[in-house]
C-alpha cells in the first residue's frame, strides 16, 4: 500500500466536473473516482468503490488489490463499514483495526493483511443502486475530522457525477432503443408495401400475410420483413 501524490482538493473536484460524460462510461468514472481519492483524501493508501444493487455488493473499482481483497471480505462476512457506509449513507471510520469491536473478525484481517485503519463514506448512486467510497491505511488514526470532512465532499461532487453519468447512459440507451424501433418499423413498412403491391391487398392483409410467415418460420417480424425487401432489391427490374 503506497501513499499517492497529493492532489489539490479543488483541482480533483474541478477534474470531476470536467468530465465527457460522451466519452466515458460508469466503470471508467468510477475507476477516475478512485484514483482522485487517493490523490486528494490526506492518509489514503488505497481506495476503493463498492457497489451493492438489490443485496448484492461488488467492488466496481479500486486502486489496489489490497484495498478489493478488504472489501470482499466484507461481501463474505455480510457485515463491514462499506456495508453499513452504503446501507445507510454515512460516514464510517475505523481509527484502529487492532481495537475495532463492531466488526471484530473483519478488523483482524484488516490488520493482518496491514490496513491499519479504514474510512467508508456513503455514495448514493440513484434510487436502485447504493454506494461507498472506501479509504484504506497502512497507519493508525489516519483520517482526522479534516479528513473525513474532505471524504464527505469529495463524495458528494462523486455522487453528482454518477447521478449524470448514471442519467446520460440511460437517456443514450432510451434513444439506441428509439433509433432501433423506428429503423424496424421502417423495414416492416417497406414489406408490407412489397406485398399490397404484388397481391393487391390492404395494409391490413399485408401485415397478416407478414405475421403468418413470421410465426411459420419462427423468426422475429423484423429478420422477415428485412428478408423480403432484401430479396425484392436485389431482384433485376423487368
Amino acid at each position: 500500500m503506497t501513499l499517492a501524490e497529493p492532489m489539490d482538493p479543488n483541482e480533483a473536484f474541478a477534474e470531476l466536473g470536467r468530465v465527457r460524460l460522451a466519452d466515458v462510461d460508469i466503470n471508467s468514472l468510477l475507476k477516475k473516482i478512485a484514483q482522485l481519492a487517493k490523490r486528494t483524501i490526506p492518509g489514503a493508501g488505497e481506495v476503493s468503490v463498492t457497489l451493492v444493487n438489490g443485496g448484492s455488493a461488488r467492488t466496481a473499482a479500486f486502486t489496489g488489490e489490497l484495498a478489493q481483497k478488504l472489501d470482499e471480505a466484507q461481501y463474505e462476512r455480510g457485515h463491514g463499514p462499506c456495508l453499513e457506509a452504503a446501507a445507510a449513507t454515512a460516514s464510517l471510520s475505523v481509527p484502529d483495526t487492532r481495537y475495532e469491536d463492531r466488526w471484530p473478525d473483519w478488523a483482524a484481517t484488516a490488520h493482518r493483511a496491514g490496513a491499519h485503519s479504514a474510512l467508508s463514506i456513503g455514495l448514493p448512486v440513484h434510487e436502485k443502486v447504493a454506494g461507498a467510497l472506501n479509504v484504506y491505511a497502512t497507519g493508525t488514526h489516519a483520517f482526522d475530522d479534516d479528513a473525513i470532512t474532505l471524504a464527505q465532499t469529495f463524495a458528494g461532487f462523486a455522487a453528482v457525477a454518477l447521478a449524470n453519468a448514471h442519467l446520460y447512459e440511460t437517456q443514450a440507451t432510451l434513444a439506441a432503443h428509439m433509433q432501433k424501433a423506428m429503423e424496424n418499423r421502417a423495414v416492416i413498412e417497406q414489406a408490407k408495401g412489397i406485398i399490397m403491391g404484388a397481391r393487391h391487398c390492404t395494409a391490413a392483409e399485408a401485415f397478416a400475410i407478414l405475421t403468418k410467415l413470421s410465426q411459420d418460420t419462427n423468426r422475429k417480424l423484423r429478420d422477415v420483413a428485412a428478408a423480403l425487401v432484401d430479396k425484392a432489391a436485389a431482384k433485376p427490374p423487368e
